[in-house]
């Protein structure tokens, strides 16, 4: 009798074994996995709010799959309004309440230097932070933290190159957000030109609850400025192109990558205002027509034709969101059944040369733990008033 029962019993400890393990993990039951995120939905910074909804949609076609390894994705997304109280009222509901296993993709400087502390505090992983801020690479201040856009260091750098290179006696001016955003590119700036960064630079900065930048664009072209840098968000480097065509001053504009949307830039500015400028990217141009037969860009115009019929295919915001999303179905998978805290940071520090849909040749994401940026590369690319148009080879912070 106790060899026939044996079996059983065996079998029975596992499943009561593998039930407890999912119980002690917080957010994590046999059948889901509940995972926060923070977006602006509103407020100054709302077009990066399509980010958020097209992860939502995103997880919803996974879950439409059957999950991953038989859980469903439960992603919470809370709107912040880009205000930094609200993303610790919206971050600690998330953790205290919906008692989620982890963060992934929460977005803005502002919002993510608001709760870092908690997190950190609390133990709970922050994947895939969607700012570009210096300081979030740090791996020794924030261990249990990767990031999700080419650090603003990064790209400042890659800008400061290109335009010592290309327009080496000209005067540069920078317009900047007054947060780590901006200030991140300027500093890049500095470290590019050193001694002479006085000389060639004049950054002047906006608030976020400025109503305009027109006086800064004004001040900017009184300078003698031959190139400017807007190193903010889709509104006000929308109004910067419109201003300085208004006013008549054409110099060489840099945007960098948060404002490089068509949908939440370009097109408001006008997009015959808009021809010229220069923005760093590690994306297809979904509407690019040299990407139509990519395998990649048709399963992400299939996915947008299901799961969000009517957006605009040429926000890259939208695709942004979307990649985000498979990176964290990827994620998921490289995890297999251990969904502890520990192995989630261990493996989104261990990605190597992942490869996902619709980023430009030649960049992956690679991560380890004394590296927990996800993109370290961009390729430079003009607007020609249709279309982007990619110009020069892979960069990075090391390229010359």
């Amino acid at each position: 009798m106790f060899k026939i029962l044996r079996p059983a019993i065996a079998l029975m400890m596992m499943l009561f074994a593998s039930a407890s393990y999912a119980a002690d993990e917080p957010g994590v039951t046999p059948t889901e996995i509940k995972i926060g995120g923070v977006f602006p939905f509103s407020g100054p910074a709302s077009p990066y709010g399509v980010i958020g909804h097209a992860i939502l949609a995103y997880v919803q076609s996974v879950n439409d799959r059957g999950g991953i390894n038989g859980r469903k994705i439960n992603y919470i997304a809370y709107d912040d309004a880009y205000s930094p109280p609200k993303a610790v009222e919206q971050v600690r509901k998330l953790v205290e309440g919906d008692e989620v296993a982890f963060m992934f993709g929460q977005l803005g400087t502002p919002g993510n230097s608001a709760v870092a502390k908690y997190l950190k505090a609390k133990r709970i992983p922050s994947i895939g932070v969607i700012t570009g801020a210096n300081k979030f690479t740090n791996v020794a201040d924030y261990p249990l933290t990767t990031t999700s856009i080419v650090s603003y260091d990064t790209e400042g750098k890659i800008y400061a190159k290109f335009l010592t290179k290309s327009m080496p006696d000209a005067k540069y001016g920078i317009l900047y957000q007054n947060d780590d955003l901006g200030k991140d590119y300027v500093n890049a700036f500095k470290a590019i030109l050193k001694d002479a960064f006085e000389a060639k630079v004049v950054a002047i900065s906006y608030e976020v609850t400025d109503p305009t930048v027109d006086s800064q664009i004004v001040n900017l072209k009184s300078s003698g400025a031959g190139a400017l840098l807007v190193a903010g968000t889709p509104k006000f480097a929308a109004q910067a192109i419109r201003r300085a065509a208004e006013i008549g001053w054409k110099p060489t504009i840099v945007l960098n990558y948060p404002s490089s949307s068509v949908s939440a830039t370009l097109k408001p500015a006008g997009l015959e205002r808009a021809v010229g400028v220069i923005v760093g990217q590690n994306l297809m141009d979904p509407v690019d027509t040299q990407w139509a037969n990519d395998a990649g860009m048709k399963n992400y115009r299939a996915f947008l034709e299901k799961y969000m019929p009517g957006a605009d295919v040429a926000d890259t915001n939208i695709q942004y969101g979307y990649v985000q999303a498979v990176l964290l179905e990827h994620l998921m998978k490289q995890c297999g059944s251990d969904l502890s805290r520990e192995n989630i940071i261990k493996q989104a520090k261990s990605l190597k040369n992942v490869m996902l849909p619709t980023l430009l040749p030649g960049i992956s994401v690679n991560t380890s733990d004394k590296i927990n940026m996800n993109y370290t590369q961009m390729r430079l690319q003009r607007w020609s008033g249709t279309a982007w148009e990619l110009f020069g080879e892979v960069l990075d912070a090391s390229s010359e």
